[in-house]
Order: structure tokens, then sequence, then C-alpha cells
């Protein structure tokens, strides 16, 4: 009799169980989600019943280290990266360093004690980390590079970012173009310039440089580009921490000494709050419309758009932080979930260790004349953020 009792119980139980799963797939999902013991494929196949698939991030977590918020690209990039991994379902711890170096490596101690699933890491330096990038490997913590290339290290799995090289290949071509460097070589006629490259401690620093140099220099050295300082290599026009005083300061000097009798026509720019630090120096010496210089930058932030608006910067690379941010994304959620992401170079970065695979997206000139459908056609700023 007990027997023949537990039969009919088992059966009711299963056609309640059955009845509940054609009320539809809400009540599966609840199911699921609150059963935490089932199984991955038994989660899996009730998500795809209830026709809500499971979040690929659910249950884990990503740490972020951005370098600081003194800079607008910087807060874009972070915010853009936090939403797109919520939306996959992870927690994301994000932090920014203040261009701290002791603070960024104790943030990333923090986020290797929690244990988080990934790393995604801009760096303050990118050579300073490499102790705290060897404690995130020995506890198998993968770690994606954000934009800087994280030097002398083996901790590093992949690379994110715009084509550096390329970034600095497009500022220089912009100025040949802009001033007709072939038509003055040809006329025998000269225009002064001055560079203002990024931070010793960034790799991509070296590389727009190089981007730079491999355009302009045969103008330096037919004398069609003058630069009065004689400060061209990139240890001598290297900025530390990409400071915009301190690119203030370097300009204030060279106009006051070497340009005390002549007009600087070009502001070669690796950023573009070296430029809004340009602009200022230009400004209180006296400079204006009339003998306004072509100044370059990097970064296309609303400021610089602004600037570029009202004639007070030439141009700037546009660098689209959500598309960066959506690329990287991919590679930790690929990462995380052991696939393989997307990359498209293989041979070129190089942190000295070995040959970090990378995904790089391409860098855009912007300026008057195609701000409105790269910006605000695009949905990066709308022309009412412009006007203000």
């Amino acid at each position: 009799m007990k027997k023949l009792l537990a039969v009919l119980l088992a059966l009711s139980m299963a056609f309640a169980l059955v009845a509940c799963g054609g009320n539809g797939g809400n009540n599966t999902a609840d199911n699921t989600a609150n059963n935490t013991n089932n199984t991955g494929d038994n989660t899996a196949n009730n998500a795809g019943d209830s026709g809500d698939a499971e979040q690929p991030g659910a249950g884990k977590t990503v740490g972020i280290a951005m370098p600081t918020q003194s800079s607008e690209r910087w807060i874009n990039d972070g915010a853009n990266m936090k939403a797109q991994l919520e939306a996959l379902g992870y927690e994301v711890v994000l932090q920014y360093a203040e261009d701290d170096v002791q603070m960024q490596v104790s943030q990333i101690e923090n986020m290797v004690a929690q244990m988080v699933d990934c790393l995604v890491i801009a760096a303050v330096d990118s050579g300073a980390l490499t102790a705290v990038e060897a404690q995130a490997k020995n506890a198998g913590i993968p770690i994606v590079a954000y934009d800087r290339l994280l030097m002398d290290t083996d901790a590093v799995s992949y690379y994110a970012s715009f084509d550096n090289k390329g970034v600095g290949t497009a500022i220089a071509e912009y100025i040949v173009e802009a001033k007709d460097l072939e038509g003055a070589r040809a006329a025998g006629e000269s225009y002064t310039i001055e560079f203002f490259m990024g931070s010793p401690d960034d790799n991509n620093a070296v590389l727009l440089h190089q981007g730079i140099m491999e355009v302009l220099q045969p103008y330096l050295d037919d004398g069609t580009l003058v630069c009065k300082t004689g400060r061209t290599s990139f240890d001598e026009t290297c900025i530390l921490r990409w400071s915009q005083e301190t690119a203030q300061q370097w300009c204030e000097n060279y106009l006051s000494g070497f340009y005390a009798d002549e007009d600087l026509d070009i502001v070669c720019s690796a950023f573009d709050g070296f430029a809004y630090g340009c602009r200022s120096a230009l400004e209180s010496a006296g400079y204006t419309e009339e003998n306004w210089p072509l100044i370059t930058g990097q970064d296309a932030e609303l400021m610089a758009v602004k600037n570029i608006i009202s004639g007070k910067q030439t141009m700037s690379i546009y660098k689209d932080t959500r598309l960066l941010a959506e690329k990287c994304v991919t590679m930790v959620n690929a990462v995380v979930n052991g696939t393989e992401p997307e990359i498209n170079d293989t041979e070129t970065y190089d942190n000295g260790v070995l040959v970090v695979p990378s995904y790089l997206c391409t860098p855009v000139a912007v300026d008057i004349n195609n701000y409105e459908e790269l910006l605000i056609d695009g949905g990066y700023y709308t022309a009412e953020q412009l006007a203000e």
C-alpha cells in the first residue's frame, strides 16, 4: 500500500511540473535561476526552453583598472566597458588610479585578492606592473591590456587598442596635406614646427612618434620643415604622464625664446590636452586668427572638437572608444569562457617578453570639414553638446 501511495504521489508531482511548464517561459526561467544545484548543461537547457538564454557573464566578475579621470577619454572608456560587460551579466569592478602607479598596483592587488575572472588594465606606467601582473597569472587570472601595451611581462593574454603607429601617420599626413609640403618643397619655402609627444612610460607614445617621423623626417631633412629648438627625437619631445601643464610650459618657453621674432607655424601635438596647453600659451603670446598655427591632437575630446569649430585647434584623431570597448569586451568574454577572441595583428606588439596577440581599431582624422559626419551623425556627440 505504501509503495502504491508513493507511486501516486510521484505521478501527481510530475503532472504539476508539466502544468507549470505549460504556463509559459517565465516560470521555467524563474525555476532555473532559483535552482542553483543544476549543472551548467541543465541550466542551459532550461534557459533554452524558456526562450531566455543564460548570460555568458553570469556569476563572473571583471576587474577594470583605468589610469586616470583627468582625461575625458578614459572616463568614456571605463563607462563603455562597464555598461557592455554588465549587459552580458558580468559584475564589474572599475577603478581609476589618477596617474598614481602605486595606487594602481594596490587596486589590481585587491582585484586579484577578490579572484576576479579577468583583468582589463590600461596602465599608468606600462612597465611598472610586472609584479602584480605575475600575481594575477599565478592566481590563474587572465589579463587583457587595454589601449596601452603592458611591457616586460608574460602575464598578458591579449591587447586591444587603436593602431598607434597609424595615429602618428594620420597626424603627419594631415600636416603634409594641410600645409601642402610638397608644394612648399618645390617652391623652396618652409614652415616652422615643434613637437609635443606622449609619455615615455607609454609604448603607444613611442609608436605614435615613429609614425609621425616616418612621414615628416624627409621634410625636416631638406628644410621644408624647420624645428628651431632642434627637439625632434622622442626622448627630447616626450612629456611624462601626458601632462597638459608641461606642454603649456614648454610652448611658453619656445614662444618667448626661439620664436620671439618669428611665428610658430605648426604645433605637432600628440594629445588634445597638449593642444589645450599650447592654445593657452599662444593666446598669452598674442597670437591671433591671422597667425594662428596648425595644431594637431588626439582623442577628439569634446573640448577639442569645440576648439576645432572655433578655429583654435586644427584637427584631432577620432578614436571611437565605443568600438574599442566593444572589441575589448568580446576579448574578455572569449577568454573567460574558454574560446579564442578575434585578433588582427600577431606581429607588431612585442612587449619585451612576448609578441602579444592584438586587435587594432583604425584611427580617423577629424577636422572642421568632417566633424559633423563623423561625430554628430555617428552619435558620438550631439549638436547640443558641441554648441554649449
